[in-house]
């Protein structure tokens, strides 16, 4: 694959049960769900699903891994990618309409604020989901398997790695996200990971 790749989806069925997790609340809360469906309703309608990435080889030295776009000496990373030659590296978002709702509500209503976030964290990982799904099924027909997706910042992969990972893939072009100097995300509910690529032959 050469150079990055966009696509857009259709907007992924609600994962309720997901929300109210993110929410702090507990699956099959009636009285969540109920608050939870009308900030959906007010959502919805002013969301985007789009993804944007690359295909990249994968080396190994030692302890050291080449992602091609950055290197790292992760090794909870490592232990993912082991057995692959290739990755790909995506960003993922829903667009700013989370964050605009977060802002009009923070100061009238926490809970809604809450719920709100809550809603924008469910509708990306649906999409981050949606993708891995899609991308599964084409590499799938290509002989490969998918890792689970990684992301900077989660286990010892420092969040530093975002400055490379937008270097590589320029969401700000291709998808309206940009990183600021504290390595947070605009819009929010964006995400970036890695999934490793494995032969199943």
């Amino acid at each position: 694959m050469n150079g990055v790749l966009v696509k857009s989806y259709p907007a992924p069925a609600v994962n309720y049960g997901e929300a109210c997790r993110y929410a702090g609340g507990k699956r099959g809360d009636a009285a969540l769900e109920s608050a939870l469906e009308e900030c959906y309703a007010g959502l919805l309608g002013g969301l985007c699903y789009r993804v944007c990435y690359t295909e990249l080889a994968l080396q190994k030295k030692g302890e050291l891994l080449d992602l091609s776009f950055a290197q790292t000496t992760s090794a909870d990373l490592k232990k993912m990618l082991d057995g692959c030659e290739r990755i790909l590296l995506f960003a993922a978002t829903v667009g700013q309409a989370p964050d605009r709702m977060i802002l009009r509500h923070m100061r009238l209503s926490p809970y809604k604020t809450l719920l709100f976030q809550a809603a924008g964290s469910e509708r990306v990982e649906a999409l981050c989901d949606l993708f891995c799904a899609d991308m599964a099924k084409d590499y799938g027909q290509k002989g490969f398997g998918l890792t689970p997706r990684f992301s900077p910042g989660y286990g010892d992969l420092p969040l530093s790695l975002q400055r490379e990972v937008f270097a590589a893939l320029m969401p700000e072009r291709h998808l309206g996200v940009t990183l600021n100097e504290s390595l947070l995300m605009s819009p929010s509910k964006s995400v970036t990971a890695i999934i490793g690529l494995r032969s199943k032959s």
